[in-house]
């Protein structure tokens, strides 16, 4: 039994069904649930190399199933990879595809591994703000969610937060509800470690946003 077999082996045709009228996206889901997905990675991970883990995440992604594909970004959730040059170039190859939260946050997910292990890769990251397709404009805020919640960020992820901070400027009058969204809770999650600079970036853009983008922006200010 291959792993696309082992995943359809766990299929719930009510959970599938309940699954497609909440995700929306047009594929296939089988109803399997994210602990269950967990554990097969964990076994199928244990019992490949790095060239392994990348074919087979690449075989389940083009499955187009919903929980394939999940599967196939949880494979490539490392903090380390060695070599990772396949790893993110698959990931990234991902990108353009995205068509809902829940795939590209999990895709997302493993992409900041590989920014953070070489954030020259953000200079790739920077042509998604002017893709068409939203999900891949969002993704960029996603994948570097990392530099928000550093506690003790050093010379260098200063300089990468700044420049994504100028992405989020840039993006500021992009109306599309994910984008502000996105925005929205990086501001929110640097908030808890640098609110002078969340409020310093909203006296400068946060006109451009939307009022609920603004306000959950503070909302962890505003709590304490």
């Amino acid at each position: 039994m291959n792993e696309l077999d082992t995943l359809r082996a766990l299929a719930d045709a009510g959970k599938a069904k309940e699954m497609l009228a909440y995700h929306k996206a047009a594929r296939t889901y089988l109803g399997v649930t994210n602990p269950q997905i967990d554990a097969l990675v964990a076994d199928w991970r244990a019992g490949l190399d790095v060239e392994g883990r990348v074919a087979l995440a690449r075989a389940l992604w083009d499955s187009d199933i919903h929980e394939a594909r999940i599967a196939a970004a949880k494979l490539l959730t490392q903090a380390r990879i060695r070599p990772d040059e396949a790893a993110w170039a698959l990931i990234a190859g991902w990108v353009p595809d995205f068509d809902g939260w829940a795939i590209a946050d999990h895709a997302m997910i493993a992409g900041q591994k590989r920014l953070v292990a070489d954030p020259a890769r953000l200079d790739q990251v920077e042509a998604w703000l002017d893709h068409p397709n939203p999900w891949t404009r969002r993704a960029a805020l996603v994948g570097t969610l990392p530099w928000a919640k550093m506690n003790n960020p050093k010379p260098g992820d200063l300089a990468q937060r700044e420049r994504v901070l100028d992405w989020a400027a840039r993006l500021a009058d992009d109306r599309d509800p994910f984008i502000q969204k996105a925005i929205a809770g990086w501001l929110r999650d640097l908030s808890k470690r640098d609110a002078p600079r969340v409020r310093a970036f909203l006296a400068d853009h946060g006109a451009r946003m939307k009022p609920v983008a603004r306000k959950e922006a503070l909302r962890l200010v505003q709590e304490r």
